[in-house]
C-alpha cells in the first residue's frame, strides 16, 4: 500500500511534459544514459507510451532534434531504423539536463530499464497458444543463441487460463526454466536412488544364495 502511494505521489510530481524543449532535452539524455542507439517504436513507447512525454511535443521534439543535427537515425544491429545522438547531441545533453529536474529524468530512465528488461525477456522465451477441441495448450519455448533450452506444452481448459498461465511464466522466466530444472534433476535422483536400492536389494540377493548354496541348501 505504501508503495502505491509512493508511485502515485511521484506520477503527481511528473506530470506529462507539455513543451518539445524540455521533451528534448530529456530525449537526449535518455540517448546519453543509455550509450547506444534507440529503435524509434522503442523510444516512443519508452517516453509517450509510458505518458512521461505528450505524443505532440514529442514528435515536434524528435523533428527540431533531428533538423538541429542534435539527433540522427541510423540502422541499428538488426537493421531497424534507430535514433543515435550526435556529438553535439550528447554536449547538448550533458550541458542541459539540470534545465529539467531529476524526478523527469530519473522517471524516464527507469521506465526506458523497465521496457528493455520486458524485451530481453521476450525475446528468451516464445509463448503460444495453441487451440485444441477442449481447452488449449501453452507451448513454451526459452531460447538461447544456438538452441531452445526447453521446449514445453502446458494444459489449460480455457484461453483465459491459458493467458493467465502465460502471463505468470513472463514474470520470471528464469524462475520458471529453474523449477523445471530442478524438479528433472530431483527425479533423477529420485531414479537414481531407486536404482542403487534395486542393486543393494539384488547383491544381497546374491550374497544370501551364495551362502545357502555354500551351506549345502541347493544340493539335489
Amino acid at each position: 500500500m505504501q508503495d502505491k502511494n509512493l508511485l502515485k505521489m511521484s506520477e503527481m510530481a511528473t506530470p506529462t511534459v507539455m513543451d518539445s524543449y524540455t521533451a528534448s532535452i530529456l530525449i537526449c539524455y535518455l540517448l546519453r544514459r543509455i550509450g547506444k542507439p534507440i529503435q524509434k517504436e522503442h523510444l516512443y513507447d519508452i517516453a509517450v507510451g509510458n505518458e512521461i512525454i505528450n505524443y505532440f511535443f514529442y514528435q515536434e521534439s524528435i523533428t527540431n532534434l533531428i533538423h538541429q543535427n542534435l539527433i540522427q537515425v541510423i540502422p541499428d544491429k538488426q537493421n531497424v531504423p534507430a535514433f543515435q545522438l550526435t556529438d553535439r547531441g550528447r554536449e547538448y545533453a550533458r550541458q542541459l539536463k539540470e534545465y529539467v529536474s531529476k524526478p523527469y529524468r530519473n522517471k524516464l530512465v527507469s521506465a526506458a530499464f523497465r521496457y528493455f528488461a520486458k524485451i530481453k525477456r521476450e525475446n528468451e522465451v516464445k509463448l503460444e497458444y495453441i487451440p485444441l477441441k477442449k481447452g488449449y495448450y501453452v507451448h513454451v519455448r526459452c531460447l538461447d543463441r544456438e538452441c531452445d533450452l526447453l521446449d514445453l506444452k502446458l494444459y489449460a481448459p480455457d484461453l483465459t487460463q491459458a493467458k493467465f498461465l502465460g502471463e505468470q511464466i513472463m514474470k520470471n522466466p528464469a524462475g520458471f526454466y529453474g523449477k523445471i530444472l530442478e524438479a528433472a534433476f530431483s527425479n533423477e535422483e529420485a531414479e537414481l536412488s531407486k536404482k542403487r536400492a534395486m542393486d543393494e536389494v539384488k547383491q544381497e540377493m546374491i550374497t544370501v544364495a551364495s551362502m545357502m548354496a555354500a551351506c549345502g541348501f541347493f544340493a539335489v
